[in-house]
Order: structure tokens, then C-alpha cells, then sequence
């Protein structure tokens, strides 16, 4: 018989890795290209495991960003808000962040299924428990006229930690990626027009991070901004080519930038949360709330 959790709800299964916890099928294709839903979960997610803030509120931002979330498996569709709580009871000590692009799977370890559905939504997140990892798809949740949500495709995800740089080596790294597409951005003539402008620009991180993850993260994000405004009109070929091979360096400088700085908090000697060491992340807290969602 399966095993109940304190909350009531049946434990997901502990599944072998060659196994499938959520059949790819269940992926119901990727969010729109600019949702940042998977770095909402493992900023507010990873807050929320440190204490920062509470379930409640983690939860409450990611349905204000996008509406209502449930977590798909091969046997269930939970509610995001019931199925963190359960994964905390089994030991989820941290979530972390993927956003891997053809031919560069950052964040990605496997096993295949995870990693093809991962590149396919060019975005994910992966639930770190004792000995073993979830991954953590979203697609969008359509029913009727009305209801648009998040739906999380769970499935497996390696064990193996992945090779993302830290913050420190992130942002360096994208400090000198800038400085080499603003060279060959100003090698490249053509018609004059406006140039995008770096404005400021909501980070997207949660109460917790350090700050150095903040500033990291809001330059991304107006990194990320202007590369999805790049014009190309009245352009030559070659010019063409000079910015693309630019832009394609930048864009994988502020993918691990981003990466990094929302995985900062989980870094060996962060300030996880106030007065607490380092290593308890993901111990619930005695005052911790836990309120049901609407199915």
C-alpha cells in the first residue's frame, strides 16, 4: 500500500532512475518562450525551503504570474501548493534551475526524457531530494474559455549535480561577454534607428537571495530584454552574421548568469536564512503554514 504523508495525500513514489515517474507524453509542449515561471518556482521555492517567506506566499506569487499550477504524474494532478509541501516532508532540500537551448543543456544532467522535454520548453526546474532529483516541465494549462494555468510535467531527473558556474564565476563571465558583443556590435554599420535601452528591470528573485545574486539578476534580466528586440532590418549578410554570433555568445552568458544567480542561494556558505546553518535547507520550520489549494 502506498505511503501517506503527514499531510494527508498519498507520497509520490520513489522510482528507480531507469524508470518513468511521469511519461514524456504528459508534456503538453513548451510555456511561451518569455514565461519565466520555472526561475518564479526555484526563487520563491528555494526562499520559501530557507525560510524567508512561507508556502503561502511562494505559491500566491507564481498563481499571480501565471495563473493556477498543478503538477502532473503518470497517476495524479496535484495542486503546486500541496505537492511542494509533500516533496518538503520527503527531504526536498533545494530546487534548481535549468535553461538549456539546442545543442547547450544547462542545468541538465538526463536522463534523456527530462533533458528532451527540458530543451523543448527551454526552461526547468529540478527538485533535489536525499539520493534522488525530480524534474519539473511546464506547459500551459488550458480548460475551457476561461481557466490558463501552469501544468508541471514531473519525471525523473539525474542525480548528478550539474556543471553551472557560481555566481562569482557567472558574473565575471558575463561581464566580459558584454564587452565583446558591444565590440562587434560597434564593427557593424548599418542604418541608424535607436538603440534598446537598458531600463530597469524586475530581477525576479525572492527575500533571501544575497545581494550580489539581485544585481546579477536584474542585469539578465535587461540583458534578456534586449536581446529579444534585436533588429536586423537593413542589415548585409555578413553583418548579420557578426551580430547573431555576438548576440548567441551574450544570450549564453545571461542564461548562466541567471542560472547562477537563482541558484545562489543554495551556494556552500550562503546565508540561507537568519540564524540558521548552513545544511538546513528544506527542514520545515515549527510555524510554517501550509494552505490547501482549490482543486
Amino acid at each position: 500500500m502506498p505511503a501517506r504523508l503527514s499531510t494527508g495525500r498519498v507520497a509520490p513514489p520513489s522510482v528507480p532512475p531507469d524508470q518513468t515517474y511521469c511519461s514524456i507524453s504528459a508534456y503538453r509542449g513548451p510555456v511561451h518562450p518569455d514565461s519565466p515561471i520555472s526561475a518564479t518556482l526555484v526563487a520563491w521555492g528555494n526562499a520559501w525551503l530557507a525560510g524567508h517567506v512561507g508556502l503561502d506566499e511562494a505559491v500566491d506569487r507564481l498563481e499571480r504570474a501565471a495563473g493556477p499550477q498543478v503538477v502532473s504524474t503518470e497517476v495524479t494532478e496535484t495542486p503546486l501548493r500541496g505537492f511542494l509541501a509533500d516533496l518538503r516532508v520527503e527531504g526536498m532540500t533545494a530546487l534548481r534551475l535549468a535553461l538549456p537551448a539546442a545543442g547547450d543543456p544547462l542545468g541538465l544532467t538526463g536522463p534523456a526524457p527530462f533533458t528532451v522535454a527540458a530543451v523543448d520548453a527551454g526552461q526547468a526546474a529540478t527538485a533535489v531530494l536525499s539520493g534522488r532529483c525530480l524534474g519539473l516541465i511546464p506547459g500551459p494549462d488550458r480548460r475551457g474559455s476561461s481557466y490558463s494555468g501552469i501544468r508541471w510535467a514531473a519525471m525523473p531527473a539525474s542525480a548528478t549535480p550539474p556543471d553551472v558556474p557560481s555566481l562569482a564565476e557567472a558574473e565575471h563571465a558575463l561581464t566580459m561577454s558584454m564587452r565583446a558583443a558591444t565590440d562587434a556590435l560597434l564593427s557593424v554599420e548599418g542604418p541608424g534607428r535607436a538603440q534598446p535601452s537598458l531600463n530597469a528591470a524586475d530581477d525576479g528573485l525572492a527575500p533571501g537571495y544575497p545581494a550580489r545574486a539581485h544585481r546579477v539578476a536584474a542585469l539578465t534580466a535587461r540583458l534578456a530584454s534586449v536581446l529579444r528586440v534585436a533588429d536586423e532590418r537593413g542589415l548585409t549578410s555578413g553583418q548579420v552574421a557578426v551580430r547573431r554570433e555576438a548576440f548567441l555568445d551574450l544570450d549564453r552568458a545571461v542564461r548562466r548568469a541567471r542560472v547562477a544567480a537563482h541558484n545562489a542561494i543554495t551556494e556552500p556558505g550562503s546565508p540561507l536564512t537568519p540564524g540558521r546553518p548552513a545544511g538546513t535547507l528544506g527542514t520545515p520550520s515549527p510555524g510554517s503554514r501550509i494552505r490547501r489549494s482549490r482543486p
